[in-house]
């Protein structure tokens, strides 16, 4: 069964940078993609980021783009997101998502990933205070 443990987050001032893990086991990474979302209270889920691993191949939304950034190490099954620039907007509850790679492109998974991926890791809090 795929498992994901996700770890990082915490306290970042405005334009801080932080970084979050999201650890894969269970299945063969680079058949699945690994995506990134985040809730604030009150909002709805939002993708953040994903990434295809075989085609390694990735979505960010414009929310993000040229602030986060996506990596994934195929030896330790680990998917990174290096998140710079940190708006008060940002904080959230991250979690990181699984699912088999069915998909044409990495912003087909992410959006539907986010109501139907079967895999989902824990929360991780990040909090940018201004």
């Amino acid at each position: 069964e795929v498992q994901l443990q996700a770890s990082g987050g915490g306290l970042a001032q405005v334009g801080g940078s932080l970084s979050l893990s999201c650890a894969f086991s269970g299945g063969t990474f680079d058949q699945y993609v690994v995506g990134w979302f985040r809730q604030a209270p009150g909002k709805e889920r939002e993708a953040v980021a994903g990434i295809r691993i075989g085609p390694n191949t990735t979505y960010y939304a414009d929310s993000v783009k040229d602030r986060f950034t996506l990596s994934s190490d195929t030896v330790k099954n680990t998917v990174y997101l290096h998140l710079r620039s940190l708006k008060p907007v940002d904080t959230a509850v991250y979690t990181c998502a699984a699912s088999w790679d069915f998909f044409t492109s990495a912003s087909q998974a992410m959006e539907i990933m986010s109501s139907r991926a079967p895999h989902w890791g824990r929360g991780t809090q990040v909090t940018v205070s201004s």
